[in-house]
């Protein structure tokens, strides 16, 4: 049989103290400030979107119907007095 091939590195001694290392790093990012909202405002805004939202909603279904069933505004006409 052949012998194995030398590496050429040396082998590590794990027993040996190992010092600290020397790298140097950045300091850790300051910690950013959380806002605390109030909950109240945050529900009051949720509670306005919703209901224009419903409201925004209901309106195109009726100018869907609308346009659907052939209805206009131009089949009307107004006529003023202004005596």
């Amino acid at each position: 049989m052949s012998s194995p091939l030398p590496t050429g590195k040396k082998s590590v001694n794990l027993s040996a103290p190992v010092r600290g290392s020397r790298i140097r790093r950045d300091p850790p990012p300051p910690v950013k400030k959380v806002v605390v909202r109030d909950p109240e405002v945050r529900e009051t805004r949720m509670v306005v979107f919703g209901v224009v939202g419903f409201a925004i909603a209901l309106f195109i279904v009726a100018l869907a119907a609308s346009v659907y069933s052939g209805w206009s505004p131009g089949d009307y006409s107004v006529h003023a007095n202004l005596d």
